[in-house]
């Protein structure tokens, strides 16, 4: 199953950002996890299917209503199928 990791900038933090991933996640059918990184960007790995991670990416484009997304970059990864979608 594809994975593909996420770095989302912009005013991410204390915004619900990663809550509102996993919701979107989870109802995208997609596994993984959103973490807060120490320069204040959010890191979100997720797997399942394409047209899935795709339409996570345009979500997180935008992300919840308090958010301010600069710049999302996205790559593939090779690491191991989580179980669920977690926050980290």
């Amino acid at each position: 199953m594809p994975c593909a990791k996420f770095n989302v900038r912009g005013r991410v933090q204390g915004v619900f950002f990663r809550a509102s991933t996993r919701n979107e996640a989870q109802r995208l059918g997609l596994t993984g996890y959103a973490k807060n990184l120490p320069d204040g960007s959010v890191e979100v790995l997720a797997c399942g299917v394409d047209p899935a991670l795709d339409e996570l990416e345009r979500w997180l484009h935008t992300g919840p209503p308090a958010a301010r997304v600069d710049a999302v970059t996205r790559e593939g990864s090779d690491v191991a199928l989580p179980a669920s979608f977690t926050m980290v």
